[in-house]
């Protein structure tokens, strides 16, 4: 299956917390959107990688995706090196993508930088004719996406665009929800973390008011580009 936006994400609920209300407004549109998770989120001090497999399945039915897999790294662990670059690119080739979103250029969790790294070398990589890789023993051929955008995650970075995501904040926190394991549920017995209190999902909603007071827009997720950018007429942009 060919996807128009592929997501990449180091853990399950990045891609939620980061960039699903882009994700929400671009499937409304037509588009066919996919996950690929690099890890299980083993390490995480609340549920476990069996939970997340089951929250993130759930997230995807809320969210309408198109596919989501996950690449089974070694949560904390990965590296950005030839083994981990050639699984990216093999899901790269096999998607093939036209717009890639990665984790953050740099971030609280030392995982989102290295994964935001190592996306943002597969997606370049990918488009070599030279580096091999097979589907289910076919070879692929070379694909490499027009436009990798990487979401702001906990520490702000000033992006380089914002999406209105007004219509979809709504769903976007009920997919964030789906991982009750991890985020404020008072059903949901376990250790305090960081992401589990109620003010971190609240600071998450502030976020996303921030980023749409500065468009206009009630809500809004922010993006950067590592290249320029260009529209095609000053009157594409808000």
């Amino acid at each position: 299956m060919k996807l128009d936006i592929l997501v990449l994400a180091v853990h399950p609920d990045d891609a939620e917390l980061g960039c699903s209300g882009t994700i929400l407004k671009h499937i409304a549109l037509g588009k066919k959107v996919g996950i690929i998770d690099f890890t299980r989120g083993e390490l995480g001090t609340r549920g476990t990688a069996e939970t997340r497999d089951t929250e993130a399945a759930d997230s995807a039915r809320i969210l309408g995706l198109h596919a989501r897999e996950n690449l089974k790294f070694k949560d904390a662990f990965f590296e950005n090196d030839e083994p981990h670059r050639l699984e990216v690119i093999r899901m790269i080739r096999k998607y093939q993508p036209e717009i890639v979103l990665s984790n953050a250029l740099h971030d609280r969790h030392p995982d989102h930088k290295r994964a935001g790294d190592l996306s943002n070398d597969a997606v370049f990589l990918s488009g070599l004719l030279k580096i091999e890789t097979f589907d289910e023993g076919v070879a692929q051929q070379p694909w490499r996406p027009r436009l990798l955008l990487q979401y702001v995650q906990d520490t702000y970075i000033q992006p380089d665009v914002i999406v209105d995501i007004t219509p979809y904040m709504e769903t976007k926190l009920e997919s964030i929800r789906a991982f009750k394991t991890q985020f404020f549920n008072p059903e949901v017995n376990g250790p305090e973390t960081y992401i589990s209190s109620p003010e971190f999902f609240e600071s998450a909603i502030g976020r996303a008011r921030e980023f749409g007071k500065s468009i206009g827009a009630t809500f809004g997720e922010g993006f950067t580009s590592r290249k320029l950018l260009g529209v095609d007429n000053l009157f594409d942009l808000r």
